[in-house]
Order: C-alpha cells, then sequence, then structure tokens
C-alpha cells in the first residue's frame, strides 16, 4: 500500500546513517563508490512501556539498513529506497509506516548542491 496514513501517532527516527557503497548508473559511482546517508522514520503506537517487546528494536533496523545498503548495488536511489521501505514493513510488524530518505549528497551534477535525496513513503 503506498502512502504514510495517520493511523501511527508515534515515530522513532534512525537519521543520518551513513554509508561507502556503490549505487548508481556511472561506471566510476559502481567502481569507486560514494558516501551515502539514509534516515528512517518508523511510525507505530509506543504505549509508554519499558520493554523491548513492546517497540521496534532499532538495532535490528540498523543493521537491515547496513546491510541493504553495502550489500546488494543499485542504479537508482529510487530503488533503493523503495526497497528498504518495503523490507522494514515485511520484517516489523508493529511498524504501521515508513518514511525513507537516501541521500546521495556527492551526486555527479555539473553544478553546486548540497545534497540530493529521495524520499519515500510506504504504509499498511
Amino acid at each position: 500500500m503506498s502512502g504514510g496514513g495517520d493511523n501511527a501517532p508515534d515515530r522513532i527516527v534512525l537519521q543520518g546513517m551513513e554509508f561507502h557503497a556503490h549505487h548508481g548508473v556511472h561506471p566510476e559511482e559502481a567502481s569507486l563508490g560514494a558516501r551515502f546517508s539514509v534516515d528512517v522514520e518508523l511510525g507505530l503506537r509506543l504505549g509508554g512501556s519499558d520493554s523491548l517487546a513492546e517497540t521496534v528494536d532499532y538495532s535490528a533496523v540498523y543493521a537491515l539498513v547496513t546491510r541493504t545498503v553495502t550489500g546488494t548495488r543499485h542504479q537508482l536511489i529510487e530503488s533503493l529506497a523503495t526497497g528498504l521501505a518495503e523490507q522494514v514493513l515485511a520484517g516489523f510488524p508493529s511498524v504501521l509506516n515508513v518514511t525513507v530518505r537516501v541521500h546521495k549528497p556527492h551526486a555527479p551534477l555539473p553544478g553546486v548542491f548540497r545534497d540530493v535525496f529521495v524520499e519515500i513513503k510506504r504504509g499498511r
């Protein structure tokens, strides 16, 4: 299902996870790689419990992001972000919606810019 939905009032955010990876359409991106930054926002209902079983283990989310970003090459960051969102929803049933941002601050563009990123929102 597409969209973020408003059915999850609470969030857990992993912001600014950085990786060296080999995503992109140009041959030099495949061989040299570049720095990518990933943000993941998890929408869920938190009850205030002090039990890990009542929330999402964000170290497991971090491990999933690490494996995906560094383990599989994508030509498009759009594809990478979509795959991450789908994997988070599949792997963490308490997550009702997810927003994934994949930043490519050193994209090969012929000008000065601060960042290029794609944002994907998915929900149940």
